[in-house]
């Protein structure tokens, strides 16, 4: 999608930092981190929300979790980390292309908020 953030920076038309890649996700720093290890994780494709997961684009979400364990091992996160889905604007979403964020590095207090 031509407007989409996330769009723009997978295909390297915004900077970013990149945390890992393969053929389905794209991983990448938080620029306004909310913990000391704070990892964006996209979809290659445009998926708008948690709310748009189908049987034919789920097994990029099974991509995005088998991402989330390589940068955990990567980033030596043994103590734990937590995996993060924001969906639509009450759910706090701010970008429209389904993502989760890898929050890591400091104990994560619970309820999160």
């Amino acid at each position: 999608m031509e407007d989409c953030l996330f769009c723009k920076i997978i295909a390297g038309k915004i900077p970013s930092t990149k945390v890992y890649e393969d053929d389905y996700v794209y991983a990448f720093n938080d620029i306004d981190p909310q913990a000391p290890l704070h990892v964006v994780i996209v979809p290659k494709i445009h998926i708008k929300s948690a709310a748009e997961i189908t049987a034919e684009n789920s097994v990029y979400v099974a991509k995005i979790f088998e991402a989330v364990a390589k940068i955990a091992a990567q980033e030596g996160l043994e103590k734990g980390f937590r995996v993060v889905n924001n969906c639509g604007e009450d759910g706090g979403q701010t970008v429209g292309h389904l993502h989760y964020h890898l929050l890591a590095k400091r104990f994560l207090a619970w309820p999160p908020g």
